[in-house]
């Protein structure tokens, strides 16, 4: 099973992250986290790199559903998008696949969480 939905987009770097970011908001999902790879693999290991950002997304109504669940689920929270340009310019946006993530958790109700925010995340990237 493929554990990501990605999309190239025809539009900047930041235009990207600030369309995915509101889009998730439509969806019910804040941004949590931003991690500027680029940054802070040239700070740490004086390493050059494309640009490349992680968006730790989380739909808190979700993310409740879930941990009373599974306590233990949160080490795969919150839903990780990101924003990437490759090195001939073309621009892509990739989330995780909620439904690939959860497969290992023997509980039906995380399952149905998971397809529900697939389907969420999916009309993410189809509003891209």
């Amino acid at each position: 099973m493929q554990y990501y939905i990605a999309k190239p987009v025809s539009m900047s770097y930041d235009e990207a992250i600030e369309t995915v970011t509101a889009r998730l908001a439509d969806e019910g999902f804040g941004v949590l986290t931003e991690i500027d790879v680029k940054e802070t693999l040239k700070k740490k290991i004086d390493v050059d790199f494309h640009k490349y950002k992680i968006l730790g997304a989380c739909n808190p109504q979700l993310a409740h559903k879930a941990l009373s669940a599974e306590d233990k689920v949160g080490v795969l929270l919150p839903c990780n998008v990101i924003v990437q340009e490759r090195e001939d310019g073309q621009v892509e946006v990739a989330a995780m696949d909620p439904v690939a993530a959860m497969e290992s958790i023997a509980n039906p109700a995380l399952t149905e969480l998971a397809s529900e925010v697939r389907t969420r995340l999916e009309r993410v990237m189809a509003g891209l």
